[in-house]
């Protein structure tokens, strides 16, 4: 099962740079490179804790896929 996300769309909509992202969910800047290239899947919390930032759900950030 892989993971897709649109967290790069949303800090383009929110003008936010991967340090700020990281700064505001207390992990590294690459842990949300690493996000976005598909090569990390978050923990549940680290999940909510970015879609919070974004006033969205889980489920509008992150799909899984076969």
């Amino acid at each position: 099962m892989k993971l897709k996300t649109k967290i790069k769309e949303y800090r383009a909509k929110h003008n936010i740079k991967q340090e700020e992202l990281a700064n505001l969910v207390d992990v590294r800047r690459e842990t949300i490179g690493k996000l976005e290239n598909g090569k990390y899947n978050p923990s549940l919390k680290l999940a909510m804790d970015i879609a919070k930032v974004f006033h969205i759900t889980v489920e509008e950030l992150f799909e899984f896929y076969d």
